[in-house]
């Protein structure tokens, strides 16, 4: 079903490009400043489909206790958050998948948790933004297949695979990444049994269900025009990005424990793909990845798809270990 979405779209990504102007947008944007941006051209932001809030970003979320969650599947992916002096918490794909952005408090500081399907980008930022907080929400609009978010207050649109404004008040703005990691749910509760877990949105959504069966296993990305990865590297292959460096998950899972350039990169095995099969629990295992520095601190990164590497950090390097 979204193998035959994907070549359909294909076909009308000339029709999409046509309207991709900001005059096309102000209407649903007025209170953007499409004057200020680092977009070269226009037709490098796409309609993903749905519109401004079509994809309902989630705020200030209930949490239970692991240990009383009883819906979520053992090889599940959850996105790990764990800062100093607060329990752990456990953000399940199940519901960003639907959802993308959560936007949450711990300990007074708001975070904004983020997960883009089309890239495979989970990243989790600090909320505090030049002295003031900032809530996000999804525009319907896609960036080298990468989502475009944008923020309440100013109404500025960012990047999620860089956390870098890019249109709007904010424009050149970066946002604080935090430590953050994919894991299986598994995982979680054997490392954090007194840790926290989102609960189930109260919204009408068959959550567990991969709306996009299948997609990692594509050739080509959704309404990705741009150049595929160097070295024969497919590009829907995983790769874990830290800073401007990429690693090939095929790597790391052969070797299990990689350390250069600073850093120790562990691969797991036991969580599933959430791009897999129809549902979530059944996809295929991708592993796990944990990534800290030389006193092992946590440190963080983000796993995605090649192309998006290359596309975000064209000039980036390949750690390939040859």
């Amino acid at each position: 079903m979204f193998k035959a979405l994907i070549a359909a779209l294909a076909l009308c990504l000339s029709l999409v490009a046509a309207h991709a102007s900001p005059e096309f947008w102000r209407s649903e944007w007025p209170d953007t400043d499409f004057e200020n941006t680092t977009v070269d051209s226009w037709t490098e932001i796409l309609s993903g489909g749905p519109p401004k809030d079509g994809i309902p970003a989630l705020d200030g979320p209930q949490f239970i206790h692991a240990n009383k969650e009883t819906r979520i599947a053992d090889r599940e992916p959850v996105i790990t958050l764990a800062l100093d002096g607060h329990p752990a918490r456990a953000y399940p794909i199940r519901y960003l998948t639907w959802h993308e952005i959560v936007n949450d408090r711990i300990g007074g500081a708001p975070v904004t948790v983020t997960f883009c399907p089309l890239c495979n980008s989970a990243m989790v930022f600090d909320g505090r933004v030049r002295g003031r907080t900032l809530t996000f929400g999804v525009t319907g609009k896609l960036r080298n297949s990468d989502m475009v978010m944008y923020d309440r207050e100013t109404q500025s649109w960012w990047q999620q695979a860089q956390g870098i404004g890019i249109v709007g008040e904010m424009t050149g703005t970066e946002l604080r990444q935090l430590p953050s990691w994919m894991e299986s749910w598994a995982d979680f509760k054997a490392a954090h049994p007194q840790g926290l877990v989102m609960a189930e949105p109260t919204y009408p959504r068959d959550y567990g269900r991969n709306p996009y069966r299948g997609y990692d296993s594509l050739t080509r990305p959704f309404l990705y025009s741009g150049d595929p990865p160097p070295h024969g590297i497919p590009a829907l292959e995983r790769v874990v990005r830290i800073g401007n460096r990429a690693w090939p998950l095929t790597r790391l899972a052969e070797a299990e424990q990689v350390t250069e350039a600073g850093v120790t990169i562990r691969w797991r095995a036991g969580q599933a793909s959430a791009l897999d099969s129809g549902q979530i629990a059944k996809g295929r295992d991708v592993g796990s990845i944990r990534v800290q520095d030389g006193q092992g601190r946590d440190l963080a990164h983000d796993v995605m798809f090649a192309f998006a590497f290359h596309a975000f950090w064209p000039d980036g390097t390949w750690m390939l270990g040859r």
